[in-house]
């Protein structure tokens, strides 16, 4: 029911909703859940296992109850809280894992099998008979897993993703967040202030104490005034910080049109990277059940959520509220709902030294031990030292403490710590680089504390910036001291829930300590306590005590279960933002990706970036023509090709040459300045992970150069080998992939082409083939390397990639006045192939350098990662399959990628192969399919023959097995 006078809902604007097709109303500022229960609806959801009534339990993103799905059709959005669902005119939201009803769930059957149901009994009854589990168990469960359900349809909403950067990002608007976010404004920092509510102010907009001799709530909106008024200021509504990364960076997921009627072109949520130099953690505290027998009733639910509903909504959730506590958290409910005229049945209160109270009616030292009725909450049975007695509720508000908000905390594998006083987890300094926390999510509850530590933090995080700290008076406010009596659990022979949603009870848990369940987190797997939708933020610190006393250890050697992000869920389409219909799947562009795009190029995968295959012409109707083109073009004249997807890593250090020769099998050390080499990478089980170039900037700098698709791999490969294998060594390395745009420029013209742009004369003296240097690009620092994946005389070009596209469009413009242009993968392909240069396509992780032929390379004057493991027997001599080149020599001239080889006359079965073809293209230079293939002892076979057959294909080809160099052996056209 509603209170008169009370909360702050605009009561101007009445709104209409449906749930399960029935209408509500409400009003502007409610949630969905603050508008059911003004309706006095109790029954919203139903639990996952035993199908149990379930009401709305708490006000924010901890509810683990009231999940609902918003919306229908494609756009139904499921396991929505609708303690967080802002209601609007023509919103649609339903109830859901019920069937056929909410009111009448047969499902919930379910509930009388409980004896047969309980922990791990999924372990136990689904391993036997083996037979049933494909015919019975699986479709079953299937059948029932999951809560809510998707439509299966395209879904139509829009998602976007965004970065921010700032001094101080403060995470919680609460009364600590609010000023330590004022605090650092007004000293002059860039400052992000980012909640997951729509009102800024935390509890304060929840209590009905004083801030600064005004309300709480109207201090907070005051504070959010001044603040979005100033310019170094971004306030952040609807925003959950859900995770804490290295560096300084968050994310965040904003729900951006959730609460609006029509979108009118928003997206539906926005996922954000924010990066700050500072981090201040205000988020709080959540208020913790007590379990008894039948605690779930619709009606139980957080003493705290009780005053919100008040206060802030001005909704009443019962008529009769009946108050159970260990703490005085519980007394201030009451004193609250006296306040608002709500009557208040009695405050049962377990501590036995309570403080006196006149204004309603108390017991002390009692514990509630039953709750009464089904699909709504009629009574308590509470038990003191005389006995047991009823009282007649529709409401019942439980406060057990307060559990600290410490997730955030923990993602970077941080551990809290137990803290007797509070009896509750606190995280320790230092768990998040560069991150303070204040107020109640460092287990100061009172409110002048939670005010003075914002101010504290906020001064840490001025001070590590340089700032001056600008004078800020700290309101006054309550400053109550926080006093509890530990509670978890109420003996009795019925079940006490625990996570509500997953139907973890206390029995469960000790349950599996009493099967040697006895870790946190092997107890947690086996009952599946803390892996509902709320990730335990209910549940978890009474599941864990509960489990100290059932194994005699205390709560601190028991531990507590890793907090993993995100905080709350993240819609995968969020994550994804920009690539639905896709797959999802990342996709990379270069700098010359609109410029290729507008040339018709089609565009291919090749890792997660897009590259043009080829550059039709006029006239041309197949790719062949425009490849055989591209091909002779780069041949004959020049072309210019984006190779910036290559991996670039900037390594540097006094140890850096000791470092390379160290994850090369070649040496780096003798590399002259200004010089590159041709490197070949070892795993340590012996085997090629990737080859490429690196040059010696400097005595103590070098950039590598890694293939496509193992930039990535390689990158953490270096880390691994510094971090673990030579950490002794001085030397640092970063990606520098996407800072450079980088182009090859191919062919006998291509010396003729750069010297129209680069303002210095490029020449065999100034940059002899395999040298590096600095250049400048008209007044603009860029990188050139000689160095060549064609076998023509050739360059790479590199300058900042704000730079790339316009560079690329002048280059290629210029090289078509000289009878060239851009090539694509194709022509690439079969210019790499013509020379001999391998890629991935041979060293595809199961060929050693001896196959490859660069077994020379693993040089006898060093140690290198893989070198003592690619020396073991089996992985060199005759019997290996070696790198060879095929010609086809037989009237059928295709040459087909994945084939077999077999010897002339030998039936082609498994048994005879003698080896595979790997990479095969037609050269236009040759006038010939060409191709690359691993054949038995194959590089003491040149000049003989070999049939290839593709099965799959249907092809057969005889073909000569030759060097796999088969333009310019000798080298000449590319040091020309």
């Amino acid at each position: 029911m509603r209170i008169a006078d009370k909360g702050l809902v605009d009561r101007s604007q009445r709104v209409t909703f449906t749930f399960d097709g029935q209408p509500v109303h409400g009003y502007a500022g409610d949630t969905v859940a603050s508008a059911l229960l003004a309706s006095d609806v109790k029954l919203v959801a139903r639990s996952f296992k035993y199908h149990r009534p379930r009401g709305v339990m708490g006000a924010g993103s901890e509810e683990a109850n009231a999940l609902i799905t918003v919306g229908s059709g494609a756009q139904q959005d499921p396991n929505i809280r609708a303690t967080q669902q802002e209601i609007y005119a023509g919103l649609e939201t339903r109830s859901q894992n019920r069937w056929p009803t909410l009111d009448v769930d047969l499902l919930a059957a379910n509930d009388f099998a409980a004896p047969f149901l309980g922990a791990g009994f999924y372990y136990k009854t689904f391993m036997w008979p083996k037979a049933f589990w494909e015919k019975i168990y699986e479709p079953v469960i299937r059948r029932a897993a999951g809560l809510g359900a998707l439509s299966k349809q395209h879904n139509p909403d829009s998602y976007e993703k965004a970065f921010a950067f700032c001094d101080l990002l403060v995470i919680g608007a609460g009364p600590s967040g609010l000023m330590a976010a004022l605090t650092a404004a007004r000293a002059g920092a860039e400052v992000i202030l980012a909640d997951e509510d729509s009102l800024m102010g935390g509890r304060l907009n929840g209590d009905a104490g004083d801030v600064g001799g005004i309300s709480g709530a109207d201090w907070a909106a005051q504070t959010v005034a001044e603040l979005a008024a100033m310019p170094n200021v971004r306030l952040m509504t609807r925003t959950t910080v859900t995770g804490a990364y290295d560096q300084g960076t968050f994310g965040a997921i904003e729900r951006v049109s959730h609460h609006l009627a029509k979108a009118g072109g928003r997206p539906k949520e926005c996922f954000w990277r924010i990066v700050a130099k500072r981090s201040v953690l205000c988020a709080g505290a959540i208020e913790r059940p007590i379990a008894f027998e039948n605690n779930d009733r619709p009606g139980i639910m957080t003493a705290s959520a009780v005053r919100t509903y008040v206060n802030r909504y001005g909704v009443a959730p019962g008529k009769a509220v009946t108050v159970f506590t260990n703490n005085d958290s519980g007394h201030k409910t009451a004193r609250d709902l006296i306040a608002a005229g709500v009557h208040v049945a009695m405050v049962i209160d377990s501590r036995r030294d309570a403080p006196d109270s006149g204004d309603y009616p108390m017991v002390k030292g009692a514990e509630v031990c039953n709750a009464g009725g089904r699909k709504a909450l009629e009574s308590v049975t509470y038990r003191t030292m005389s006995g047991e007695e009823k009282v007649a509720t529709d409401c019942l508000a439980v406060s057990g403490g307060w559990n600290p908000s410490v997730h955030l905390t923990c993602h970077m594998n941080g551990r809290p710590v137990w803290r007797e006083d509070i009896q509750s987890f606190v995280p320790t300094d230092g768990m998040i680089p560069s991150m303070t926390t204040a107020g109640a999510c460092q287990g100061s509850f009172s409110t002048h504390a939670a005010l003075r530590e914002g101010a504290a933090a906020a001064g840490v995080a001025l001070e590590a910036l340089g700032m001056t700290l600008a004078a800020t008076e700290v309101p006054a406010a309550e400053d109550a001291p926080y006093s509890v009596t530990p509670l978890w659990a109420v003996g009795g022979k019925g079940r006490a829930w625990l996570d509500f949603q997953n139907d973890v009870t206390v029995k469960d848990v000790k349950q599996a300590a009493k099967e040697n369940f006895r870790s946190v987190e092997h107890m947690k797997r086996y009952t599946t306590q803390g892996m509902s939708p709320d990730q335990g933020k209910n549940s978890n610190v009474g599941a864990l005590a509960v489990l100290a006393d059932a194994t005699g250890r205390g709560i601190p050697e028991t531990g507590t279960t890793t907090f993993r992000p995100p905080f709350v869920p993240v819609s995968i389409a969020a994550l994804g933002a920009g690539a639905q219909g896709d797959g999802f799947a990342p996709q990379r562009f270069t700098t010359s990706h609109k410029a290729s795009v507008d040339a018709g190029a089609p565009m291919i995968e090749a890792g997660l970036w897009y590259r043009p295959s080829y550059y039709p012409a006029a006239g041309e109707t197949t790719w062949r023509q425009s490849c055989d083109r591209e091909v002779t073009m780069v041949r004959e004249a020049v072309g210019i090709c984006d190779v910036s997807t290559l991996g670039k890593i900037d390594i540097q250090g006094a140890d850096a040459a000791e470092f390379l020769d160290f994850v090369y099998c070649n040496m780096f050390s003798t590399l002259k300045v200004g010089r590159v080499r041709y490197g070949l990478m070892l795993r340590e089980d012996g085997t090629v992970m990737d080859d490429g170039t690196t040059a010696r900037w400097g005595e103590s700098h070098f950039v590598m150069t890694t293939t496509t698709a193992a930039a990535g791999p390689v990158m953490r490969h270096l880390e691994y080998v510094h971090q673990c294998l030579r950490p002794e060594l001085d030397v640092a390395m970063i990606s520098t992939t996407e800072q450079w745009a980088q182009f090859a420029v191919a062919g006998p013209k291509s010396r003729e082409l750069l010297n129209t742009l680069v303002d210095e004369d490029i020449d065999n003296d100034s940059f002899p083939f395999m040298g590096c240097g600095e250049i400048t690009v008209q007044g603009l620092k860029g990188r050139l390397f000689r160095i060549s994946f064609s076998g023509e005389h050739a360059y790479e070009i590199a300058v900042p990639a704000r730079y790339g596209e316009s560079l690329y469009r002048m280059m290629v413009a210029r090289a078509e006045t000289l009878g060239g242009g851009a090539y694509g993968m194709e022509a690439l392909n079969v210019l790499r192939i013509e020379k001999g240069f391998i890629t991935h396509a041979e060293i595809h992780g199961r060929t050693t350098a001896f196959d490859v032929g660069m077994g020379r390379m693993v040089s006898a004057k060093k140690d290198c990662v893989g070198k003592t493991m690619s020396e073991r027997p089996g992985l060199h001599g005759d019997e290996r399959e070696q790198l060879v080149g095929l010609k086809p020599v037989g009237p059928v001239k295709q040459l087909t990628a994945g084939a077999h080889l077999f010897d002339v006359g030998a039936d082609p079965t498994r048994e005879n192969e003698q080896g595979y073809t790997t990479s095969v293209g037609f050269s236009p230079t040759m006038q010939s399919f060409l191709g690359f293939a691993f054949l038995r002892n194959g590089r003491a076979r040149h000049g003989d023959e070999v049939m290839m057959v593709d099965h799959l294909r249907g092809i057969t080809t005889r073909c000569e097995i030759c060097d796999p160099v088969f333009f310019d052996p000798e080298g000449g056209r590319v040091r020309g």
